[in-house]
């Protein structure tokens, strides 16, 4: 066995138990992309598996990325599966010596992607959602009403999920939201490695994106579910009115087509309780019911979630299925 066959041999044995690997078992591959905390390069005989590489590994708290990579492992392997598809989740963390330098992911599914006119391939961002098609954005392909909608409620499914494991996802924008409607609307979450349990410190301290934090967050506080509600009410009323700028408070009119009357009069509900004050904030849950194509009852605002262990976590949660009892009938006479 070659020295490059072994470290292959040992990266995918580390991607499957969530084992630390050596940085220099990492066949080094071409950059696919930057960001203000770490370079991502792939893998040379690794396809689909990205390296993040932190900028500043001395301000990094292993013990929070490990964790981040246990509750993966401790999912059940449906909902596993399914967060990998949904999420650039941290598989296995990456050390040099005793440092953590950084991280491996999976790469986002290609449907996720699009070609440029000069035959590059770009990330298809949230941020395409927002604005009007240009001729240097033709290459996107765009969501009919429909399917707009049906990537909101992607989207709100994936933060209520995550949020019922007890976690804070911190920065939701434009940037770090994927998606597709390709052969059907999903969406894809990055920087995953910013994901932390309530009450625990994150992996490295995360700014809000400009335009997109939580105007009535405590000062100097960290993130919180409270701000991720704010955050993926944003998003909501961004994508479905296509406006790059809105804000709960402002009048929300969604695109034409995409909302129904009811759920337009539903939505608007929740989008001006989404302007209330801190701590007061709709939970995706009210958002899906509000867009949903069921009916709906008025919710009181949901407080956060208790904190929940590391282990074990509550299995089911990415699969949708929950256990159904039986109602015994009477024999009509």
């Amino acid at each position: 066995m070659t020295a490059d066959t072994a470290g292959i041999a040992g990266i995918a044995g580390a991607l499957a138990a969530g084992t630390d690997v050596g940085l220099a078992l990492l066949p080094a591959g071409p950059e696919a992309g930057r960001g203000g905390q770490g370079l991502v390069r792939r893998l040379d005989g690794v396809p689909g598996v990205l390296f993040k590489r932190y900028l500043e590994p001395g301000r990094v708290r292993a013990a929070a990325l490990a964790e981040l990579v246990a509750l993966r492992l401790a999912l059940p392997p449906d909902d596993r599966d399914r967060l990998d598809a949904q999420a650039a989740w941290p598989l296995c963390r990456v050390l040099d010596g005793p440092h953590c330098v950084g991280f491996l992911m999976y790469e986002a599914p290609a449907p996720m992607t699009w070609r440029t006119a000069s035959g590059g391939s770009r990330l298809t961002e949230a941020q395409y959602l927002l604005y009007p098609e240009k001729p240097a954005t033709q290459g996107v392909v765009r969501p009919d009403p429909e399917q707009r909608l049906a990537l909101v409620l992607e989207l709100l499914g994936l933060i209520e999920r995550l949020h019922r494991l007890g976690l804070v996802i911190g920065d939701l924008s434009h940037a770090n939201v994927l998606w597709s409607v390709r052969p059907g609307p999903a969406v894809h979450l990055l920087d995953c490695d910013g994901v932390r349990r309530v009450g625990a410190a994150p992996v490295l301290e995360q700014a809000d994106t400009p335009n997109w934090s939580d105007p009535l967050s405590p000062r100097g506080s960290a993130s919180s579910v409270d701000g991720d509600r704010y955050k993926a009410a944003l998003l909501v009323g961004r994508i479905l009115a296509q406006d790059p700028y809105l804000v709960p408070g402002a009048p929300f009119e969604p695109l034409p087509g995409v909302l129904t009357e009811r759920q337009l009069g539903l939505a608007r509900r929740v989008w001006e309780q989404a302007a209330g004050p801190y701590g007061t904030r709709p939970d995706p849950t009210a958002w899906l019911l509000a867009l949903g194509t069921r009916g709906s009852i008025p919710l009181a605002p949901a407080g956060p979630p208790v904190p929940r262990p590391a282990r074990p976590v509550d299995d089911r949660l990415f699969d949708g299925r929950a256990p159904r009892g039986s109602i015994r009938l009477r024999r009509p006479d």
